[in-house]
């Protein structure tokens, strides 16, 4: 079990991919500007790709404290507590860093994230799942009793007073890009995943089955409630919004199922093939691209947007430019990321965090 596991490498570098896609999309204002098949093939990596990263990374947290939670060793505990938290204070201050340039920055919230898993690492998988449910539904009481649309200019998709406390304070738990309720529970959910045996075949599968139909019942009852299901006509359109919709904005129990549910089958469809053909060229590309996931994250915006723009492409463009800009950039950073893990173990960012965090 020391052994990396490739498959999660797979689908870290599929999730990362889906982000870098969604994000062109918004930026170039290209969401409706194509074929429909294309949009509504695109418009299924919103909220899930990103709701996918965090699944890893609650797995990952799994991993990383593993042999202490299994010897229940409290110095090793310990240990492993400090570099999470020391891995959470990079993230989340390279991600505010990074936020001041891109707004819809998933870094510092993944550095909350991982500061709350840190005290959570010897919990019981039973305590996890009840700490997802009560996140969950506090969320749900939270855009029932709050106002959602506070400091949103929602035509330019813009958080207004995000550098002011209290409107910090509202996006990074309530009302931002990936707020703690309910995102949070991802990542508790990825910390149950990553204390199963997922190299076991059987095991592997019955995620694979369990995710897809969980993601596929939240999607069908989302869209019978919406278009001309028996409850469509008696539901006062504001609650449809916050109890019906798997949207990512704003963030409903349907929109969690049906997200989670996909994060799950990704990650065991990728496991499974991970599993299967370890030494395809293609595989072995696709891992190490994984492996480079949080600098690829970072240049997709600093390097690929920057270009871009250099070059009068970044606005009103199609949506099947935003696509192919999306693929170059990513199939460049992807050779790029293979030619320096040839003379590095990790990328520059990655490097820098274990750094740090040692």
């Amino acid at each position: 079990m020391n052994q990396r596991i490739i498959g999660y490498d797979i689908a870290r570098a599929l999730a990362v991919f889906g982000m870098i896609l969604v994000n062109y999309k918004i930026v170039m204002g290209a969401t409706d500007k194509g074929p429909n098949w294309l949009i509504n093939l695109v418009g299924l990596f919103e909220g899930r790709v990103a709701a996918t990263f965090v699944v890893l990374a609650g797995a990952g947290v799994s991993l990383l404290s593993r042999k202490s939670r299994l010897l229940n060793d409290k110095d090793l505990l310990a240990r492993d507590r400090r570099t999470l938290l020391k891995r959470a204070l990079f993230l989340f201050a390279i991600g505010m860093l990074y936020a001041s340039v891109w707004p819809a920055d998933i870094l510092h919230f993944y550095g909350l994230y991982l500061f709350f898993a840190a005290f959570l690492l010897a919990a019981p998988v039973f305590r996890l799942w009840v700490y997802s449910g009560l996140i969950v539904a506090a969320s749900v009481i939270l855009l029932s009793v709050l106002n959602y649309d506070a400091d949103w200019n929602w035509k330019y998709l813009e958080y207004i007073n995000f550098w002011s406390p209290t409107g910090m304070v509202r996006s990074l738990f309530f009302n931002g890009f990936h707020p703690i309720f309910p995102w949070l529970a991802f990542l508790l959910v990825g910390m149950i995943l990553g204390r199963r045996d997922l190299g076991d075949p059987a095991v592997c599968r019955h995620l694979f089955l369990w995710g897809a139909s969980v993601a596929i019942a939240a999607e069908a009852l989302s869209r019978l409630t919406f278009h001309g299901g028996p409850m469509s006509g008696s539901i006062n359109g504001e609650i449809i919004t916050t109890f019906f919709s798997t949207a990512p904005m704003p963030p409903t129990p349907l929109y969690f199922c049906s997200a989670v549910g996909t994060a799950c089958a990704v990650i065991a469809a990728s496991i499974a093939l991970g599993e299967r053909c370890p030494g395809s060229a293609w595989i072995r590309a696709l891992a190490a691209t994984g492996r480079f996931s949080l600098t690829l994250y970072v240049a997709h915006v600093i390097v690929g947007l920057g270009i871009l723009e250099a070059i009068g492409r970044l606005e009103g463009q199609s949506l099947a430019f935003a696509v192919v800009a999306a693929a170059t950039f990513y199939l460049c950073g992807a050779v790029f990321g293979h030619l320096w893990l040839t003379h590095f173990k990790r990328g520059p960012l990655e490097a820098v965090m274990r750094m740090l965090s040692s």
